[in-house]
């Protein structure tokens, strides 16, 4: 039992359950207990890994598709490159390797990373160490001005809430104590007005922090200018239990070794796209596979492979089709663009 586990059956014992949002913000972010503050999660030596990890393409097709956006647009002489949760600053060294030959994106870019953990900024610092980075905790910390902003399985992490539609009608989730251990139990009836009838057994989640922060980024990008790219496992309009832990690229169980695995849950592509809706023009949810083919990720993938050979080739190859099969990231993950009303669209996207 790790010492974070201790310490939330220790709340519960004293002020009763607590929501799986609750519990999944102090397992991911606990000052001195939580995953994020205690452990090295990305790469083939930690829990998971993401596109950006598997090959440099994946922040190559990003930063030409902010950077022709960019064009598009007009080429403001000042504007927010930004990255929600850059975990160790991989894509964005990428994005702006790729975009170091375009004319006066650099000079005009104020690059910021919106990132919580002190530990994961020294790493994104010593990844970007070439470039003047700011960090900020918050999106709504970020500038009035155009904004190009990419978050690459950042929603997932989110907090969500979690509802059963049951004989006395919605019900929370919530996490309780059970023989000394931690155990889902059923809050008291949800008044009906929060969610539509729907069948028995129906689980619903919610993510109200996701709807808040795509609102502020389309928000600013609305009223000044830029484009978003939104990147995660997920699907338009999810219905079902989707939190899960991962440890060591595997499932675990999620209450257990509390701040030891990775927390996520689907992300609704519906409610980011409804939310962003009202400030700027939304994109069609695109599988990340086609996103990836459009923006001309095999020609790139040929031409890499030209110079490779071997053990190198074959990694290559892969890399290549883990990030666009629909067997594998192609189709698990989705790609939302968000830009504003009237502007031409990020390539790779249909409205």
């Amino acid at each position: 039992m790790t010492k974070l586990t201790e310490i939330l059956l220790g709340q519960i014992e004293r002020s009763g359950p607590i929501t799986i949002a609750e519990y999944m913000t102090q397992c991911l972010l606990h000052p001195k207990y939580g995953y994020y503050t205690t452990q090295r999660p990305i790469g083939a030596g930690g829990d998971f890994i993401t596109s950006p990890e598997i090959s440099q393409m994946y922040g190559e097709m990003l930063g030409l598709c902010l950077a022709q956006n960019w064009i598009d647009q007009g080429q403001p002489s000042r504007f927010t490159l930004a990255e929600l949760g850059p975990g160790r600053g991989v894509l964005m060294a990428d994005i702006l390797r790729t975009t170091k030959a375009i004319s006066g994106f650099h000079q005009a870019a104020e690059i910021i990373l919106v990132e919580a953990s002190p530990e994961l900024q020294a790493v994104q610092a010593k990844t970007l160490d070439d470039y003047d980075v700011t960090w900020v905790n918050t999106v709504t910390a970020l500038p009035e001005q155009p904004l190009f902003l990419v978050a690459n399985e950042f929603f997932d992490c989110l907090p969500i809430r979690q509802y059963s539609r049951t004989e006395h009608g919605w019900q929370e989730h919530m996490i309780g104590a059970k023989n000394g251990a931690l155990g889902f139990i059923l809050a008291a009836q949800t008044p009906t007005s929060v969610f539509a009838d729907a069948p028995l057994g129906t689980i619903l989640e919610l993510c109200p922090s996701a709807v808040a922060i795509i609102s502020d980024i389309a928000r600013i990008i609305g009223a000044f200018g830029g484009a978003a790219l939104v990147i995660d496992y997920g699907d338009e309009n999810p219905v079902g239990d989707s939190f899960q832990a991962v440890k060591h690229h595997t499932k675990a169980d999620p209450l257990l070794n509390c701040g030891a695995s990775d927390l996520t849950a689907h992300v609704n592509f519906k409610s980011l796209s409804d939310a962003a809706s009202k400030f700027a023009q939304v994109s069609k949810v695109t599988a990340q596979g086609v996103f990836l083919e459009r923006l001309g990720i095999t020609p790139r993938a040929q031409s890499l492979a030209a110079g490779l050979d071997g053990d190198a080739l074959e990694n290559h190859i892969t890399a290549h089709r883990r990030l666009t099969h629909p067997d594998e990231m192609g189709h698990l993950f989705k790609v939302l663009a968000i830009s504003p009303k009237g502007a031409p669209q990020p390539m790779g996207f249909d409205i």
